[in-house]
């Protein structure tokens, strides 16, 4: 893999994901014990959880503007830097006030990940391998977090929550070192990269398809296509938000485990999605080889799993027994993260290399109201019936939207389809 350094840009990214999902996480794991110290009840926990995602849905769309315009290195710099920081100043947080304000710039902050990662692959993989490399990139989030339950929560037991935030800070600081050394925003300004690795390169883009740089953002995002895409990553969202935020408190407040049983019992799902979201992008690129097809193979993956992932988070919270409810919500995050890499890859393949960085950035943007709507809505449901019940089954509702959406409305130009059977011969 290594024998082409793009493949180093790539873990840098899948180094930025982990930490990424470390960070975010982190409340979830500490939530009973800062639910205690700044004595928040269930609607206004909800409300904290979905701080995070006004700050990060609006920034979605900010950093894959930005990434269009100033670079792919820059904006994820200046993202990493701010999220670190914003992630430590949680520790001295002092009221349910301070503690949203602190989360949504936290979210401002991670909110360019996921375009500028996009637009990162579009410039270093040819067609062939973008799948892949999406998926390895973002492969981290779900590794992130699953060491986030048992890091966050020793260490919240250990020395206490404020503490666990600021270890994990430093991290992030770290990494912003290498990527400032190692990364550029395209291979060719890379000194590291041989002429062959360039070459291949620049042989193996997809041809530019209709819609290019001449057309105006705002007709893009409008497309059906896109808006569709959108709906079915919100879906998407809906379940990872659902996840991260409520299901270690659904643990400890409905199954009565204790923090530390909790911590390890959400690593089983974490791991799982691990595996998904790095399976993922083979899977749609070796469906793409077969087929010569790339828009098929997305949506194929997309539609089918997305479906499996709704309904077993929507039977997870009805099921008698904590295996039973653990295994189920394991299952959908395994099928959900193995679409994880189609939402974006759909972009690359219908959107010029021009507007990557935007288009990403709308179809993240609307993703992630999910991470609104999921832990508000949790958050006042459980308060007005002390069950999360309806919750799950609401969450698989959308969802099952969201994959039905993409069936019917997300289509591509032909021009694509000859571009990709070109790429693919390379």
């Amino acid at each position: 893999m290594f024998a082409r350094y793009r493949w180093a840009v790539g873990t840098l990214m899948f180094l930025a994901g982990m930490i990424n999902y470390l960070d975010r996480s982190a409340l979830g794991v500490a939530a009973p014990f800062i639910a205690r110290d700044l004595q928040l009840d269930p609607a206004q926990l909800g409300i904290v959880f979905s701080s995070f995602s006004f700050g990060y849905a609006a920034f979605c769309f900010v950093g894959g503007y930005a990434s269009d315009r100033f670079g792919p290195k820059t904006v994820m710099t200046m993202s990493m830097t701010a999220w670190s920081i914003f992630c430590g100043l949680t520790a001295v947080a002092w009221s349910v006030g301070s503690l949203l304000v602190i989360r949504i710039l936290f979210g401002m902050g991670e909110g360019p990940i996921g375009s500028t990662f996009n637009k990162t692959v579009r410039n270093w993989f040819p067609h062939r391998q973008q799948a892949s490399a999406v998926s390895f990139a973002n492969a981290g989030t779900p590794l992130g977090a699953a060491l986030s339950g048992p890091v966050v929560g020793f260490l919240a037991i250990a020395v206490g929550w404020r503490f666990a935030f600021v270890a994990i800070t430093l991290i992030g600081l770290v990494w912003v070192v290498f990527w400032m050394v190692l990364a550029t925003d395209k291979p060719e300004e890379n000194h590291r990269v041989g002429a062959e690795e360039r070459a291949e390169l620049a042989q193996g883009q997809l041809s530019q398809p209709s819609g290019g740089p001449t057309v105006a953002l705002s007709s893009l995002i409008l497309r059906p296509s896109v808006l569709a895409t959108a709906f079915a990553f919100f879906g998407y969202s809906c379940i990872l938000f659902f996840f991260i935020n409520w299901f270690p408190t659904y643990l400890t407040m409905a199954r009565h485990l204790s923090v530390k049983d909790m911590a390890f019992a959400t690593m089983i799902p974490w791991v799982l999605g691990f595996i998904g979201l790095a399976a993922g992008g083979p899977l749609c690129d070796l469906i793409f080889r077969l087929t010569g097809n790339p828009l098929r193979a997305r949506k194929l993956v997309l539609v089918s799993c997305l479906l499996v992932a709704a309904l077993c988070i929507a039977v997870a919270g009805s099921v008698a027994s904590l295996t039973g409810a653990v295994a189920l919500m394991a299952v959908s995050v395994f099928f959900m993260y193995l679409t994880g890499n189609t939402y974006w890859t759909v972009i690359l393949d219908t959107v010029d290399e021009a507007r990557v960085g935007g288009v990403s950035g709308f179809v993240h943007f609307v993703a992630n109201c999910g991470g609104i709507v999921a832990p508000l809505v949790t958050g006042f449901i459980v308060q007005a019936t002390g069950s999360f019940v309806s919750a799950f089954l609401l969450t698989g509702a959308i969802a099952v939207l969201g994959a039905l959406g993409v069936a019917v409305f997300v289509r591509a130009p032909d021009t694509v389809l000859g571009g990709a059977a070109a790429a693919l011969g390379h």
